[in-house]
């Protein structure tokens, strides 16, 4: 849907993507797909042939990683126009980092390391550069000091209207913190759970909702049990499209994530009318500030965690004045932010 948006908003969007096998060829208005059965570095072949069969003014690549140098290849040669999104924090220190001495250590990819040496090679080459928070284009322009044009600032997609709340599968809390998002290393659940062990003797009755699935979901599980938390943690291990009504139902919202770029679900929370806890990163600093309209913690420091969520519990009127102040805020961001589909389009045409 927010493709197909894109799409009427640009004139022409041809989106050429890994794709399971069986996936067919597509059109619908003015959006084409074309599925990749192959691996990625067919893509440099199959976008070449686009590129000539359709005459593509600008290709996009939608991060500076693996698929930026495919984009780059593809385009050596021709008049094309190189465009490069970037939707992760990837210059935060946590892209490459897994820990420190007051968290456990995560497990992070080898492969980020790669990626930066890989945005280092591909970013440089690019005619127009899209960011989705002024964090990420800070740090862009710090590290590449006049070697990239000055980014475009773009958030994704923000819901308009908030849908009626779902409940959550039955429970024994009292009290119900929630997270949602990806199982994977960089969201730090783990700081969650020994956060939520900090207080368990203190608040027996309070209980963590995990939405989503991942690579860590067995890690996260025996984490779960070896802390004594069975009982006190609920996963809901499936994708969800209505996370917005889930977090109606729950009382807060947890965050512990080691970077984003973005961070749409702070805004979802603030939406959904729930106190948010977060890590220092995405919209934090730049929407939300540290306890006005939420309560922000250093990344990988489940004490910090604990501290608030303590808080959380126990101030009634902390977390009606938070809720009231997140609310404000994100409402107003969505509407400074306006169409985010038109601004794309109209970046996408400046480099034409």
């Amino acid at each position: 849907m927010r493709m197909r948006e894109y799409a009427g908003a640009i004139g022409e969007l041809h989106i050429l993507s890994r794709a399971p096998k069986g996936t067919t060829y597509t059109q619908q208005g003015s959006l084409f797909l074309h599925p990749l059965k192959g691996s990625r570095l067919g893509m440099i072949t199959e976008a070449r042939k686009l590129i000539k069969k359709h005459g593509i003014e600008v290709v996009s690549a939608q991060d500076p990683f693996e698929h930026g140098w495919i984009a780059l290849k593809a385009i050596q040669g021709t008049d094309v126009r190189l465009h490069i999104q970037v939707h992760v924090d990837f210059l935060s220190p946590w892209f490459v980092r897994g820990g420190g001495f007051r968290a456990p250590l995560v497990s992070v990819p080898l492969i980020n390391h790669v990626r930066r040496y890989l945005a280092d090679k591909v970013l440089p080459q690019a005619v127009g550069i899209r960011a989705v928070s002024e964090r990420v284009r800070t740090s862009l322009l710090k590290r590449y000091e006049g070697r990239i044009p000055d980014p475009s600032v773009i958030p994704v997609s923000i819901p308009s209207t908030v849908p009626p709340p779902t409940p959550l599968p039955p429970h024994e809390f009292s009290f119900v913190f929630m997270t949602a998002g990806r199982l994977e290393p960089e969201k730090r659940i783990e700081d969650i759970l020994y956060a939520l062990a900090r207080i368990k003797f203190q608040y027996p009755s309070a209980g963590l909702c995990i939405v989503g699935t991942g690579r860590e979901e067995k890690k996260l599980r025996t984490l779960t049990k070896k802390l004594g938390l069975t009982r006190q943690v609920l996963f809901i291990n499936e994708w969800r499209n209505d996370v917005l009504s889930l977090m109606q139902s729950a009382h807060a919202y947890l965050q512990a994530s080691a970077y984003e770029g973005y961070s749409r679900t702070l805004l979802e929370a603030a939406l959904a009318r729930i106190p948010i806890i977060t890590t220092d990163v995405g919209l934090v600093g730049e929407v939300f500030s540290g306890y006005k309209e939420v309560l922000a913690a250093p990344v990988a420091d489940p004490a910090a965690l604990a501290v608030h969520m303590r808080g959380i519990i126990d101030d009634h009127q902390a977390r009606v004045l938070l809720v009231t102040e997140a609310e404000e805020t994100a409402k107003e961001h969505v509407q400074k932010v306006g169409s985010v589909s038109q601004a794309i389009a109209e970046d996408l045409k400046s480099l034409v």
